[in-house]
């Protein structure tokens, strides 16, 4: 069956085309259409507060072209979501009703809390754990949504607002990093053993340049390696010389120094990159929900 999920951040909007089946007692998720604008809300609302006009008009487009998308596609069912640029925009709320009003998609606001719920269900989906404990990081424009799971039990989830696109613009305080720490400490008995897997579209690169893709495993020692070699250049030669596309090259530097900072506390050696993210948490849910309208028992 095949189901569609639309994820709007701070730094681009995405859509999800995905095939779900079920041999046996295993979900399988299979990515058939992935489409990602550079949309850079974050830009606006973590500098004004709010998003500008020209954003706006460029996010109705977007969510029309995603409208037509669907049409021709015609997947089982779809859900829109938006995250922290949206969330905290003065103007949020108007924008959410300008896109339901244009291009029809009714967008649900979900915090962070919710994210890193909905991205922890796909611990199901595709990947094998070497240990029982896991902690889920996901590193957005605007936020850093931590879960830990020891095996089926949920420890803790919490939402951080340190972000790639906040960095950016200096926007992220210094007592947040001492959130996060405080808040990693609670778990420092299991320090070492803790199995992490990061998800967003920058650990991906990282892990596709630095580090093992074919077995989805990046080192701690790779990221770091990846974090000082690309700090190293000006965001014009990343996009020049690199190849990175403009709205990553100058993202993925701060993102990796996220990822590299709950590493070092956790003292966690290598770190899962199954390329996963919130609308692939999303799929996993519309199926789940389909499964259990059509065989409620």
């Amino acid at each position: 069956m095949l189901f569609a999920a639309i994820d709007i951040g701070s730094n681009a909007a995405r859509l999800l085309f995905a095939n779900v089946y079920e041999p046996g007692k295993k979900i399988i998720v299979e990515k058939a259409t992935l489409v990602r604008i550079p949309t850079r809300l974050g830009e606006d609302v973590y500098t004004i507060n709010r998003i500008s006009q020209e954003k706006a008009d460029n996010l109705i487009k977007t969510m029309k072209a995603f409208r037509l998308l669907i049409e021709v596609y015609k997947p089982v069912s779809y859900d829109a979501c938006s995250t922290a640029a949206i969330r905290e925009a003065e103007n949020g709320s108007e924008v959410i009703e300008r896109i339901k009003k244009e291009s029809g998609f009714k967008v649900r606001m979900i915090d962070g809390i919710e994210e890193a719920n909905i991205i922890r269900q796909t611990n199901i989906i595709g990947f094998e754990h070497p240990s029982n404990l896991t902690l889920y990081v996901d590193v957005g424009g605007g936020s850093t949504d931590i879960s830990i799971m020891n095996s089926d039990e949920v420890l803790g989830v919490k939402s951080f607002n340190i972000g790639a696109l906040r960095i950016l613009n200096e926007k992220v305080d210094e007592k947040e990093w001492d959130k996060l720490e405080k808040w990693l400490n609670k778990y420092k008995a299991y320090f070492g053993e803790i199995n992490i897997v990061g998800s967003g579209g920058n650990i991906n690169k990282i892990n596709k340049l630095y580090g093992d893709p074919f077995h989805l495993v990046l080192t701690f020692e790779k990221l770091k390696y990846a974090y000082k070699y690309l700090k190293s250049f000006t965001l014009e030669d990343r996009i020049n010389k690199l190849g990175l596309r403009p709205d990553r090259a100058d993202v993925i530097v701060p993102a990796a120094k996220i990822f590299l900072f709950v590493m070092k506390i956790t003292y966690a050696k290598s770190i899962l990159v199954p390329k996963i993210g919130l609308v692939d948490g999303l799929v996993y849910q519309l199926y789940k929900n389909n499964k259990m309208i059509n065989n409620p028992d």
